[in-house]
């Protein structure tokens, strides 16, 4: 007994070992994590021999991929999973039936394989690793645009469509002693457990929830969330159905609850770790002998199945409509073989249905396709067009709304929007940027994805809520379109504009807007005064001269309005001057000052 547990804690460190030095390098290397415990898993195990049974830690690690979709249905309200119906079922189901039938097909037509063989491993090679895909959607950042709204769509259908894949190998085996008895019977366990895991999310784990809190007991919370967790994938498992499916639907429906990033909080640590276990488990379960009595044989199959999978599904997403660009991403995302191919091989090889050999090799077909899916995801990024580059996130303005509203989250923005915070102002920001919105959500900012030349987005947002629009786009073009939108739709409004120069000022200035302001005046001023002050002139003195610049470009903008850009050339300054005393500063506005020339000198 002692022996055994010395050697599992023994295998528990080279696992831990083995994620802290792969996982870090590849991530450093630009290569994912993904690959990393791939890698990993293949020196400890096959190469190492210090594990010798991966696949029983495959079975364990599979617990990764439940707490993953556990997350991902926390952040998937039903209302969300409800506009994604399109996708699941549609180019979903589509995916599944054509990428099958194309792979059956192929495997038919050179005579590989009987037709109930070919049937099976069409249809397991038709599915895709959801823990691959999410995973590195997730270190993309990803997982909220369009594509990748797309490619869990798809996911999502597959886990789906494992049971019926199970059900049919009974049947294609009519022999076999694993065709269920009462089918009918096994259909109605599963509608059951399903009514059974909506109806406890419904209606029981709130209340929980909220008595667990109120003890104050933080471990305790921790292990209910583990317990909803596994208990909705245990359930589902009874019935027959995927593990990961059953907390797929347990994190949906606590979604919308007030605890909701409490749940999340506590099991991203154990999705961690197990989904970098579950990598790993596929690295340590790959059979070496086999690859290398068949490596010609399977060092064919790797590409042609997966450059087979990846057109068709390129050609069912443009046929869905997605852009060229998110339908070479969602391609290119999914060509690998999935975790559920293990089970299905490894069943069919049970049912009689191929040879324990012919099931090794599939099984060593996914794992190398999964292995390489990274370099699938860099070569998909190589054929993008410039031509359609602008990426985009599923509006959702739920929670939006306020006194202010700020289109554009640049830098300026950014500045602007910590003034108006510790004001006590609540404001509304909108940004056409995906990589903008990622960045700033990582710190804890919550913007709304949107173009704010649109009125129907300016509606969704909240534009009638509020007193003051902060328009802090950076192009100009885009700017004089949202102040024209607002004009001419909200003109009770009150803009306040970010200028792009001296000849957008005053066109700005023409349109009537509340108040602009040149994105680097007030940085350039106080950058000049600095520099000032570091010559050796007082900080008095160089402060009189800043105000005095600030005036006579205030002038200068009067005069150019009326009579033109080349007007008020008096006004400014060619050559050094003497500077005399001019207004002497009060203690107030020198505070004031000095709080903007903090604010304004990082900003640039």
């Amino acid at each position: 007994m002692l022996s055994q547990s010395g050697n599992l804690y023994f295998q528990a460190l080279a696992l831990l070992a083995g994620a802290i030095i792969a996982a870090p390098l590849f991530k450093r290397l630009g290569l994912g994590t993904v690959l990393g415990y791939l890698a990993a898993g293949l020196l400890i195990g096959p190469l190492a021999n210090l594990i010798t049974d991966g696949e029983q830690v495959l079975h364990f690690a599979e617990l990764g991929v439940v707490f993953l979709l556990f997350v991902i249905g926390l952040e998937l309200k039903p209302s969300r999973l409800w506009t994604l119906r399109r996708a699941i079922f549609g180019l979903g189901a589509a995916q599944v039936v054509v990428t099958g039938a194309v792979l059956t097909g192929v495997l038919l037509a050179f005579d590989l394989m009987v037709w109930q063989a070919a049937l099976v491993t069409g249809f397991g090679l038709a599915l895709s690793s959801t823990a691959f895909a999410m995973q590195i959607l997730e270190e993309r950042g990803e997982t909220a645009t369009q594509h990748g709204q797309t490619s869990f769509a798809i996911l999502l259908f597959q886990d789906l469509a494992i049971v019926p894949l199970l059900a049919m190998i009974p049947i294609l085996a009519p022999d076999s002693a694993q065709r269920p008895a009462d089918p009918l019977g096994h259909l109605l366990i599963a509608i059951i457990c399903i009514g059974a895991i909506v109806a406890v999310g419904r209606y029981v784990l709130n209340p929980l929830f909220r008595f667990i809190a109120n003890t104050g007991a933080r471990e305790v919370m921790i292990a209910a969330a583990l317990f909803v967790v596994l208990g909705a994938a245990v359930l589902m498992q009874f019935a027959g159905l995927s593990m990961a499916m059953g907390a797929f639907i347990a994190g949906v429906l606590l979604a919308e609850s007030s605890y909701r990033h409490e749940l999340e909080a506590d099991i991203e640590p154990f999705r961690g770790v197990f989904l970098g276990l579950f990598f790993m488990a596929v690295g340590l379960s790959l059979d070496l002998d086999v690859i290398l009595d068949n490596w010609e044989t399977i060092l064919l199959a790797v590409p042609v199945f997966m450059t087979i999978k990846a057109i068709v599904v390129y050609g069912l997403a443009r046929l869905f409509r997605s852009s060229h660009n998110d339908a070479i991403r969602i391609a290119f995302f999914l060509p690998q073989g999935g975790e559920f191919g293990f089970v299905l091989f490894s069943t069919a090889a049970a049912a009689g249905l191929m040879t324990d050999s012919t099931a090794s090799e599939l099984i060593a077909v996914v794992t190398l396709s999964m292995a390489v899916m990274p370099l699938s995801v860099a070569l998909g990024d190589k054929l993008l067009t410039s031509t359609d580059t602008h990426e985009e996130i599923d509006e959702d303005f739920e929670g939006a709304g306020a006194d202010v509203m700020m289109i554009g989250f640049s830098r300026y923005g950014q500045i602007a929007a910590q003034i108006l915070l510790a004001g006590g102002s609540n404001v509304t920001v909108i940004d056409g940027s995906a990589d903008r919105i990622r960045a700033a959500g990582r710190f804890g900012f919550r913007i709304y994805f949107g173009d704010g030349t649109r009125k129907e987005v300016l509606e969704a947002a909240g534009i009638r809520q509020a007193k003051v629009v902060a328009v802090c786009t950076h192009k100009r073009e885009t700017t004089d379109q949202i102040v024209e939108l607002i004009q001419t739709e909200y003109p009770y409004i009150k803009l306040f504009v970010r200028s792009y120069d001296r000849i957008h000022t005053l066109k700005l200035r023409a349109r009537g807007v509340h108040y602009e302001l040149r994105e680097t005046f007030e940085s350039g001023l106080v950058f000049g005064r600095r520099t000032l002050e570091e010559l050796g002139v007082s900080e008095e003195l160089a402060y009189e001269i800043m105000q005095d610049i600030r005036r006579r470009d205030e002038d200068r903008l009067h005069i150019q309005a009326s009579e033109g850009l080349t007007a008020g050339n008096d006004l400014l300054l060619t050559h050094p001057v003497t500077p005399e005393p001019l207004i002497k500063p009060t203690r107030e506005a020198k505070r004031i000052d000095t709080i903007a020339e903090v604010d304004a000198t990082p900003a640039e």
